[in-house]
């Protein structure tokens, strides 16, 4: 009688044991080798340009020599006019746009997400269509339309018997020109950010409001838009960071002018270290204008974390 055949079992594997108490597991030459390059690349296009600016900014040129400040670069601008003058512009431009395109936004988000409204993705992909045209591009494009003489705004203004507009020479009429311009390349952006944000919210509560007999106003303001905050928040943060950072548009439109009406603290820091050639103080005004920028983000986390848990 045969005997049946068996096969041999290999061995289990059994895990390396773990590193003895004290001892630390050392990096394998692999991981530096795909780490390495990116590390030496942080480290000398990013860290080293921001140490650097960073320590320039405590430094002044005299005579062709450079020398230790400590902090006089930053009192400095406490005493410039044109750095103040920037600073309100762009709080003037954050406090009026900002809300009004993320209102906007919000509104073109949901009248794209109603299951009535047809061709969906074609009206979704021209909302979006100005968040893709270059910076440049179309603050050109504006600097055209709004030209007092010959511009196709005033033509149609001309049309409907109205005189024209002085729209990029007058501080008022270029701040309102700037702030139209702004929010006509970034609402459609913010709007896909909403509607992404509404279509994770299940149909189930809307009907479950409807059933309870909430209006549709209603059931915006109590149901959804708690849940929609966090998306709002990013959008905001995102929006005043564009702000604070803003320089294609009004250096394209204006030049920061008619008499610094447009003049943001980035196109006032091109205008020190590019064209009057002060590298210390333009290096202070990027770290300020850094500084500003974490504060009021922090801030606005902390408002809109703060309603979230109540």
């Amino acid at each position: 009688m045969a005997h049946p055949t068996t096969t041999a079992r290999p061995p289990a594997r059994t895990a390396p044991p773990p590193p003895a108490p004290g001892r630390r597991r050392r990096p394998r030459p692999t991981g530096w080798m795909f780490a390495g390059p990116a590390a030496v690349l942080f480290a000398v296009f990013f860290a080293y340009p921001l140490g650097a600016s960073l320590l320039q900014s405590f430094t002044a040129e005299d005579a062709g020599t450079t020398r230790w400040a400590g902090l006089g670069q930053y009192r400095r601008m406490l005493d410039d006019p044109a750095f103040l003058e920037s600073l309100f512009n762009t709080g003037l431009i954050l406090v009026v746009q900002v809300p009004v395109m993320i209102g906007l936004a919000l509104v073109i988000a949901v009248l794209l997400n109603q299951s009535w409204l047809r061709f969906r993705g074609t009206w979704r992909a021209l909302y979006f269509l100005p968040a893709v045209t270059t910076l440049v591009a179309y603050a050109v494009v504006f600097q055209v339309l709004l030209k007092t003489d010959g511009g196709l705004v005033n033509q149609i203004l001309g049309a409907a018997g109205l005189g024209p507009v002085d729209w990029l020479n007058s501080p008022t009429w270029a701040r309102i020109s700037l702030i139209a311009s702004l929010t006509w390349r970034w609402t459609g952006y913010n709007a896909v950010i909403l509607l992404a944000g509404l279509q994770a919210i299940g149909k189930e509560q809307y009907e479950a409001a409807a059933i309870d007999g909430a209006t549709t106003l209603t059931t915006y303001a109590r149901v959804i838009l708690p849940q929609l905050r966090p998306v709002i928040l990013f959008c905001t943060i995102t929006s005043t960071i564009g702000t604070l950072q803003l320089f294609d548009e009004n250096y394209v439109l204006t030049r920061g002018g008619p008499d610094d009406a447009t003049l943001t603290p980035v196109v006032y820091l091109y205008k020190v270290g590019f064209q009057q050639l002060d590298f210390g103080y333009a290096a202070a005004i990027a770290w300020v204008v850094v500084a500003i920028i974490a504060a009021i983000s922090a801030l606005q986390y902390l408002v809109f974390g703060r309603e979230r848990r109540r």
